[in-house]
This record gives structure tokens, sequence and C-alpha cells, in this order.
């Protein structure tokens, strides 16, 4: 029993010995002194109202916001659509992706994998097939590369992580068709496998080599912006 008094009485002790040192800090007449409390109750602050440190690649209320305007800016670009090849004006291109690869790289795989599905969450209650396809094609292209970059942070990393995320994308991309275009275009498996070579194998890789040279020019600048 008089261990644990005392074990109590020298907590007590040192708790107002803490108390009584933070009075006299405050109460000191040295500026020095008070600009140092000062800015030890603001970071207390801070720290209290932030859900992570972003700089250190965890959540924080500036970084949801970085994502958010990532999600709303690719969600904005997924409904402009453009055909870029010649005869099949169905297939049209969307510079989403692009901004899907930089979010990656400016923040990580969890970054490209968030923009790159919730950019594409209003096109499911229009073209739900076509956005299920659309979504693995983004994260397909846009989380590996991300992956490649977070390890190789130089520009060799960014050219070898937007090749793997093409191969990865391409994948997708033509599995995707053959598996669900025939569910929602009333082709059969063996029509839409005809289209590979001649159309889906082209289209894919001019789009995809779109994104990469882009965002291989526009990456670093967007980076360095947002870490400043």
């Amino acid at each position: 029993m008089s261990d644990i008094s005392d074990t109590q009485n020298q907590s007590s002790t040192n708790g107002n010995e803490d108390t009584t040192n933070s009075t006299k800090v405050m109460e000191s007449s040295d500026p020095k002194d008070q600009e140092l409390a000062a800015s030890s109750a603001h970071d207390k602050t801070q720290s209290s109202h932030s859900t992570g440190v972003a700089d250190k690649g965890n959540w924080s209320t500036q970084r949801i916001a970085i994502y958010a305007l990532f999600v709303a800016l690719a969600m904005a670009a997924s409904f402009i659509e453009f055909p870029i090849m010649p005869g099949v004006p169905w297939l049209k291109y969307d510079l989403s992706g692009i901004i899907c690869l930089v979010a990656g790289f400016a923040f990580g795989p969890m970054a490209a994998f968030i923009v790159s599905v919730l950019s594409w969450i209003p096109h499911l209650f229009m073209n739900p097939w076509g956005a299920i396809m659309s979504i693995a094609v983004s994260v397909f292209l846009s989380v590996p590369a991300a992956m490649v970059y977070k390890r190789m942070r130089t520009r060799v990393g960014a050219l070898v992580g937007i090749l793997v995320g093409v191969v990865f994308g391409l994948i997708a991309a033509i599995g995707g068709n053959l598996l669900i275009t025939p569910i929602y275009a009333h082709m059969t498996t063996a029509q839409v496998l005809k289209m590979v070579i001649p159309v889906l194998l082209p289209f894919n890789l001019i789009k995809f080599a779109i994104h990469g040279v882009v965002t291989f020019v526009i990456y670093k600048p967007i980076s360095n912006l947002l870490n400043r």
C-alpha cells in the first residue's frame, strides 16, 4: 500500500511541476520563451485538427482536399470524349487517365486507385458496363505506374512506370472488351476477338501513348507545385 501511495504522490508532484514550469514559461518576460510556448501550443492545435501528416504519406485534411480536386478534374475529363481513330467513332478518347497517372505519381498508388474509381462513379448510372470497364482500365494503368514510381522517383522511374502501366492497361482493356462487350453490345466473343488486332489494340496503344507522353511532360511541374 505504501508503494502505491508513494507512486501516486510522485505522479502528482511531477504533474504539479509540469504545470508550474508551463506557467513560468508563459509568465516569463523573455520574448523567446513566450514565442516557443506559443509555437508549441499552435503545433498541438494543428495536430488535434489533422487526420495525418501529408508529407509523410498519411491522411490529412489538405491531402483529402487535393484528392477531391483530382477526382473532380478526372470526373469532368471523363465526360469530354472524342474519337481518335478513323473508322471506329464509337471508340472515344478522354483525358481522365492522365489525371489518374499524375495523382498516382504525386501521392502514390492509393491516390491513383481512389481517383480512378471515384471519377467514373457518375457513369455507373448511365452506362454501368462501360463504366466498370473504364474503371478497370484506369486502375490497371495508373496503380502499377504509381507503384513503380514510388520505388524509383526519377524520370527513368516515371518512364518505366508508365510503360508497365501501359502493359497492364492493355491487358485490362482487351480482357474487358472480350468479357464485357458481348454483354451489352449484342456481339459474340468471337466477333470481339476478330476486332482485337485491327481495332482494339491500335486504339488502346494510341490512347495510352497520349496518356504516357502528356503525363511524362507535366507530372514533375505539377508535383513540385503541390509540394510547395
